[in-house]
């Protein structure tokens, strides 16, 4: 929608506003403009965009989060480093079930950039070895396993990660 400065522009004025309706006695107004000033910083540091596509994959509407990822038209200058790592992270796992060498750059670039949970991270791993193990890669695969169940706290992903061990020794 706005690019993140223009955001913490919009909050600044909101605030410098809600002071002046604060200095002439409207407290209502000053509080709602305060309110509405936390949406705009709300907003720096969770992307709308990215907040809608995680609501589209949670129905497991791959087309619909791919719509609401184009809508970002340039990540560098609307998204935080954290907000990309997320936004390559979305395109990974789209890119997963279509082509492995760009879900695998995605990724990539989502690991180099910072994911802000553990579960991410792992499940990012996770997805990597996966991608490492059908290209034959098996040193590597394991490598990103390891690290994948170091990360798992919650044993969220010990299933899949047993799984993947156990095709692991066929190859």
């Amino acid at each position: 929608m706005f690019n993140k400065n223009i955001k913490l522009v919009i909050a600044g004025l909101i605030i410098i506003y809600a002071v002046y309706q604060f200095i002439e006695g409207n407290i209502g107004n000053g509080i709602f403009l305060i309110l509405l000033s936390s949406i705009f910083v709300f907003l720096y540091f969770r992307n709308e965009f990215i907040l809608l596509a995680f609501l589209r994959m949670r129905k497991q509407d791959m087309e619909g989060t791919e719509k609401w990822l184009q809508k970002i038209k340039n990540p560098e200058s609307s998204l935080t480093k954290k907000q990309q790592g997320y936004y390559n992270y979305l395109y990974g796992i789209i890119f997963s079930q279509k082509n492995l060498t760009q879900a695998e750059k995605y990724f990539r670039k989502a690991l180099k950039l910072g994911l802000n949970m553990d579960y991410d991270v792992a499940m990012a791993k996770l997805s990597l070895a996966g991608i490492a193990m059908q290209k034959r890669r098996k040193r590597e695969a394991t490598t990103l396993l390891q690290e994948a169940k170091k990360l798992d706290k919650n044993n969220m992903l010990t299933d899949q990660i047993k799984m993947m061990q156990q095709q692991m020794k066929k190859i």
